[in-house]
């Protein structure tokens, strides 16, 4: 409930009219102050009028009162600035700063119908806890928050990318190498998948791109799929390969059961991203200054789309053959790989290195593409809160993982509007 409390200061969701502190002295609202993620006060700079009197300082919410002794506010100097002590039970008179003078304090009752929304929101088991409400929203409002959820979702991959490079000591084709392997996993093995990028070094493909034979080698070897005993000439030849390769760059290959195939279609087979992957990193040299010279939809299709050595147009796996089937990625797989790849790293390239276009371009992708198939958009459509283009499928996967299954009500301008209806 404290919780509540903080979230209807901040958006002033009380009536002013007749509020006292607990010594009867009228109290008026003028600024509710800057809220405090982190320690200290909960609210910053706020100001208020005590009876004719204005006062500038922070403000601290609790449950009780008798929290603030509980926290050990009374002997922090941090506290010292606090000139209004918010609380739902006074159950202590005269909470005191460690410097000695008394706060006012105010007793804040949750309107009725606000706590009965609250609960209702936070109780529910659904996924999506307002989900038979969404349509109570005004279209306008709907679609200027998915706005900001789709760039609040490019920041966080962004933020992500950053993390990369300061670890990869600004490596951006290293980067483009795990974050396209992890999406390679789509979703199931998309872990297994950044593993296994994590254990190969792109540095060694790289001296082999020359040969799909040793890059496979290379990729199969250390996915831990070269450990079994296989009648299969293609097979014993990659097997014969990696020994070599393993024992030149000290390689230690992974546990092939992180490789998911159980409920996954044939042509989803980590056997078979893998020959794609490979094939891909085969192109030649510098794959990203290829992304940044990119211009449309078409070229990154052309340069994710090359074929895979002969062997896998006959098989999925290595333990039997099939009829002959191209194993490029279909229009769906690209579009995700572009969503989660190559717009992300164009995003992140123009910002770290202020080149606005590539902000621009990536922002113009997701518009372009078409809106993702998943549950989570296909939800959100029976709402009405349609996706009819990438950007607002991944507005709808940000609002449902980010806020919808965290129980973020309160922080979702949907829940926002919600809380104060009937």
């Amino acid at each position: 409930m404290e919780r509540l409390i903080h979230y209807l200061w901040k958006y002033r969701f009380l009536s002013e009219e007749n509020l006292l502190t607990t010594t009867g002295i009228p109290i008026t609202i003028i600024d509710p102050g800057i809220h405090n993620t982190h320690a200290g006060p909960d609210f910053f700079n706020a100001k208020i009028k005590l009876g004719d009197t204005l006062w500038a300082g922070n403000v601290e919410i609790h449950t009780s009162a008798s929290d603030w002794y509980k926290h050990g506010h009374h002997k922090d100097k941090a506290y010292n600035s606090v000139i209004l002590h918010l609380i739902e039970k006074n159950d202590w008179e005269g909470v005191i700063t460690q410097s000695g003078r008394i706060i006012p304090q105010v007793i804040f009752q949750v309107p009725d119908e606000i706590e009965k929304n609250y609960q209702y929101l936070l109780q529910t088991e659904r996924s999506v806890p307002c989900l038979d409400r969404i349509t109570e929203i005004p279209a306008i409002h709907l679609e200027a928050w998915k706005n900001s959820l789709t760039a609040e979702r490019l920041d966080t991959k962004t933020a992500f990318i950053f993390k990369m490079l300061d670890k990869n000591g600004e490596n951006w084709e290293e980067i483009l190498y795990i974050l396209l392997s992890r999406n390679f996993g789509f979703g199931i093995n998309g872990d297994a998948f950044e593993r296994l990028a994590s254990n190969l070094p792109l540095k060694y493909i790289q001296k082999h791109q020359d040969n799909m034979l040793q890059v496979e080698s290379l990729f199969f070897g250390q996915a831990g799929l070269l450990e079994d005993k296989i009648d299969d000439k293609y097979f014993l030849n990659l097997q014969e390969e990696y020994r070599f390769l393993r024992k030149k760059y000290d390689l230690y290959p992974l546990e092939s059961y992180l490789f998911k195939r159980l409920r996954i279609r044939p042509h989803n087979f980590p056997h078979v991203k893998i020959a794609q992957l490979a094939a891909i990193l085969c192109q030649g040299e510098h794959f990203f200054s290829k992304i940044l010279e990119a211009k449309d939809i078409n070229e990154y299709f052309r340069l994710f789309t090359p074929q895979v050595s002969d062997y896998w147009q006959y098989h999925y796996h290595f333990e039997s053959s099939s009829s002959k089937k191209e194993k490029t990625l279909g229009l769906d797989a690209l579009h995700i790989i572009l969503i989660n790849t190559v717009i992300p790293i164009l995003c992140a390239y123009g910002k770290r290195k202020n080149l606005p276009d590539f902000i621009e371009h990536s922002a113009y992708l997701l518009e372009t593409l078409p809106a993702e198939k998943n549950s989570i958009v296909f939800l959100f459509n029976m709402t009405g809160m349609k996706a009819n283009n990438a950007a607002a499928s991944q507005a709808l996967i940000q609002l449902k993982k980010e806020y919808c299954e965290k129980k973020e009500c309160l922080f979702c301008r949907i829940g926002h509007k919600l809380l104060s209806k009937p």
